[in-house]
């Protein structure tokens, strides 16, 4: 047993949300949330579960623009940082609780070679491709295939990335279902498939602020804990260099509670220099392909904890670095350096490049499945 989920298990006086149950089947209703310039509509489905949990999914990105979850009064809160109006997400960018892919995180240059053939996919990073590229799955407008209320609430929402967009080669149809339980948990089912080789990696970009998103309080002293005896170190781009080193003895060893700022300004190391903070990828620890708890964050002034599971074999840790005050987010409050955790469970960044590295690849007749899950608690 891992130590993470062995102090979870010995945790006192953690509640589960379902405790705070109330009458009524989970729910899930569609409205209106805005619209393009060329008049095409974007669609938000808010889906509520007898936990006290609500969760708002937006058509733009298949994004996540709200979580209220209670603290340990019972008070509800929204939890995850974005905009209220779909204008901002446009203007201001960050990827905000988006759907990022074809490829989440960074390929060098990027290029890749697949199956002896070379492509070159857009670049939007310091000359790196980040999250697909110039208009990844995040600025797309995703289709409503279906909703479903009753024991759980849930929307699953599609898209189709045609042949060579952005670069990539096949047409690739995808699916991102989210599922309210009835407990309170918040599950995204990724599914895709291609008609040629490609490759695939996608991840939820949240940004958590478990202190509530009105709070305006920074998450420097949450308390985070990664399922990782190793990282992918980085060079000045940000993109791995193939190392997949130990973290013991550095500032990325979060293996047992550790406030989020203890280390962040570690001017001795170079990878915390490179990142201007924490903007990495952790090697979980466990099996790939099977749901094992990856990540807990715990805010000391609400008790709210979050857990983060998934099948995927690595996790991004982004400590918000690059928020930097300029706009205003929900609740009229201006998002600074520091005011969210980001946990992005991934497939390795560059993994074409790195033959060492789980891969990322996917072939016709396959299907591409990858989950990640949110349970919400509270420690008295």
């Amino acid at each position: 047993m891992s130590s993470l989920k062995a102090i979870l298990i010995s945790a006192l006086c953690v509640g589960s949300l379902a405790a705070m149950s109330n009458a009524g089947a989970a729910q899930a209703r569609r409205a209106a949330f805005g619209a393009l310039t060329d008049g095409t509509r974007i669609d938000a489905v808010d889906l509520s579960s007898r936990a006290g949990i609500r969760a708002r999914i937006i058509t733009l990105g298949a994004r996540i623009q709200s979580i209220y979850a209670p603290d340990r009064t019972g008070k509800p809160g929204d939890i995850v940082l974005g905009f209220d109006s779909l204008q901002q997400y446009f203007d201001y960018g960050n990827y905000f609780g988006a759907t990022v892919g074809r490829f989440a995180n960074r390929i060098a240059k990027g290029r890749f070679t697949l199956d002896g053939r070379a492509y070159q996919v857009s670049v939007n990073d310091h000359g790196n491709s980040l999250h697909g590229g110039t208009r990844g799955f995040d600025k797309r407008v995703w289709k409503i295939e279906s909703l479903h209320s009753g024991s759980s609430a849930s929307v699953t929402l599609s898209y189709v990335s045609p042949d060579g967009e952005q670069g990539y080669p096949g047409t690739l149809h995808v699916t991102a279902t989210y599922t309210l339980t009835d407990n309170g948990d918040l599950r995204i089912d990724y599914r895709a498939t291609t008609d040629k080789p490609t490759i695939v990696n996608l991840s939820g970009h949240s940004y958590f602020n478990l202190a509530s998103s009105a709070a305006h309080f920074s998450t420097m002293r949450d308390l985070l804990q990664i399922d990782a005896s190793h990282y992918t170190p980085v060079d000045d781009t940000l993109i791995p260099t193939g190392t997949i080193a130990a973290v013991a003895g550095t500032p990325f060893d979060f293996r047992k509670p550790t406030p989020i700022g203890l280390r962040i300004r570690d001017g001795n190391d170079q990878q915390i220099r490179y990142c201007h903070g924490y903007d990495m990828n952790f090697a979980l620890d466990g099996r790939a392909g099977t749901l094992r708890l990856a990540a807990r964050v715990e805010d000391p002034r609400s008790g709210r904890v979050l857990e983060v599971y998934t099948t995927a074999p690595g996790v991004q840790f982004y400590s918000g670095n690059f928020l930097g005050g300029a706009f205003v987010g929900k609740h009229g409050i201006i998002y600074r350096q520091g005011d969210a955790v980001v946990l992005e469970p991934q497939d390795y960044p560059d993994a074409p490049n790195h033959p060492n590295f789980p891969s990322a690849a996917l072939a016709p007749g396959a299907t591409y499945h990858s989950v990640i899950l949110y349970r919400f608690a509270v420690k008295r």
